[in-house]
């Protein structure tokens, strides 16, 4: 049995090997994260079941109201300085990217680095936003729908802002 287990570690370590010759990415540190979102989906689901819970049919603007949250919620966790103390164990403070963002760089290695990805990228933090907000939608729908829609509308309110300043900059020319 060791035989082929060295076997397998060996193929893994040249396919690795072939796919990024520097090894600077955290395979091991991204099997890890997806081990976890994976565990998470599995324990929503059999919660789900066995609290019997029907599962909704969204419609098109429940779909858009869940959209401006994950946006929103991804990029609270993602970019704002107010949360940057969640980052801190897996990012380097950089300076400020935009209004009310920061700019971080990822730091570490193995999971704390796939953390630190996970954790500066909006894109990425969406999926599990939009996982947990999906359950919820399944487990308590009220109170889910309650939070999207605080979401959503800071989301929009944002983009008031920023179109506000931007009129502001083309009326002051």
């Amino acid at each position: 049995m060791s035989g082929s287990t060295s076997a397998v570690g060996s193929s893994l370590r040249r396919e690795r090997g072939a796919y990024e010759p520097e090894g600077d990415q955290p395979i091991g540190g991204y099997l890890a994260v997806m081990a976890a979102y994976l565990g998470c989906v599995g324990a929503l689901t059999a919660l789900a079941r066995r609290t019997g819970r029907p599962l909704p049919t969204p419609g098109p603007w429940d779909v858009l109201l869940t959209a401006g949250a994950v946006h929103k919620l991804s990029r609270l966790v993602t970019k704002d300085p107010v949360t940057s103390p969640l980052r801190l164990p897996f990012t380097r403070f950089r300076g400020q990217a935009g209004p009310a963002e920061l700019a971080e760089d990822v730091r570490g290695q193995g999971v704390r680095r796939a953390i630190g990805e996970l954790v500066t990228c909006p894109f990425c933090t969406g999926l599990w936003i939009s996982t947990g907000l999906t359950a919820g939608q399944v487990l308590a729908p009220e109170a889910t729908r309650l939070v999207s829609s605080g979401l959503s509308a800071l989301a929009l309110s944002d983009l008031l802002h920023f179109a506000r300043v931007g009129l502001q900059d083309v009326a002051s020319r």
